[in-house]
């Protein structure tokens, strides 16, 4: 990730994955926090970065954006950019880069178009993605690094084609970004908890009505959608890298019933928790 003004190393480290002909996969830790300067930066290459854990704002030629977990930062080659933490501290992402030759040959399959540049900072968190971000932290968690490349070209196709569907919607106010990053954050580390929509308002200093239409303009989803999709993804991480029980996952995550686990579980992932951990297995 070539940068302008290189921020100190200490703040920021990246590990190694993997990497082949045109693509790398790292896994980028912030240390940031609302006390720091930020620095303005330039993808080298392509980036696709899914956020894994905390929040941060990121500002780049296509917009602004709070990114938080589940969400994929977009970055053009050659393009500068800033990130800041101006509500909290410390990020985490999965960063997959790709060269200009290898992504313009996928975007000539997946978006029609080999000159593609992506026209918006970020694809938000989305349930029908829950499944591809389990996979890419069970990747950064597999020294195998079994079919890295593949996925990689997997992810980027379906990048593409989510950030082709559907309008932009207007753009949130920076005050909308910053109280609903300081819920974001509060979302993330009380997740396993019962958590109401007065007690979110309440954080971000809205009426509920005016906190679930900001919420939505800067996450992309309601703030239930956007629990749900965390703490499924984090049971299903659960079920694959570890051996806890479904029911120990479940309840781990956040889930007072476990029926209503599974059908969430079934609805988001295509099949049942115990089939999941099994394919995973395999």
């Amino acid at each position: 990730m070539p940068v302008i003004d290189a921020p100190p190393p200490d703040r920021l480290s990246a590990r190694h994955i993997a990497s082949g002909d045109g693509w790398s996969v790292s896994d980028f830790i912030c240390r940031f926090g609302p006390q720091d300067p930020t620095f303005e930066e330039r993808h080298g290459d392509v980036a696709i970065s899914a956020v894994v854990a905390g929040s941060f704002h990121y500002r780049c030629e296509s917009g602004r954006a709070l990114l938080h977990p589940g969400s994929f930062l977009l970055g053009n080659a050659g393009a500068c950019f800033e990130c800041g933490h101006d509500h909290g501290s410390g990020d985490r992402c999965i960063a997959f880069h790709f060269s200009s030759e290898l992504f313009e040959e996928i975007a000539a399959s997946a978006a029609g178009s080999h000159r593609y540049r992506f026209s918006a900072p970020m694809l938000p968190a989305r349930t029908d993605l829950n499944a591809l971000l389990v996979e890419i932290e069970t990747l950064a968690a597999d020294d195998s690094r079994m079919a890295a490349e593949d996925f990689c070209l997997r992810l980027a196709e379906t990048v593409l084609v989510k950030t082709a569907e559907g309008g932009r919607n207007t753009a949130p106010t920076a005050s909308e970004r910053r109280r609903i990053g300081n819920v974001l954050r509060h979302i993330e580390t009380q997740a396993d908890q019962p958590l109401d929509l007065a007690e979110l308002a309440g954080i971000a200093c809205m009426s509920k009505y005016h906190f679930l239409r900001s919420f939505r303009r800067v996450v992309g989803s309601t703030p239930y959608q956007y629990l749900l999709g965390l703490r499924l993804r984090r049971a299903a991480l659960n079920l694959a890298t570890t051996t806890a029980s479904v029911a120990e996952a479940a309840y781990a995550a956040g889930f007072g019933d476990l029926s209503t686990f599974n059908h969430r579980f079934r609805a988001s992932f295509g099949r049942s928790p115990s089939q999941f951990r099994r394919s995973r297995s395999n």
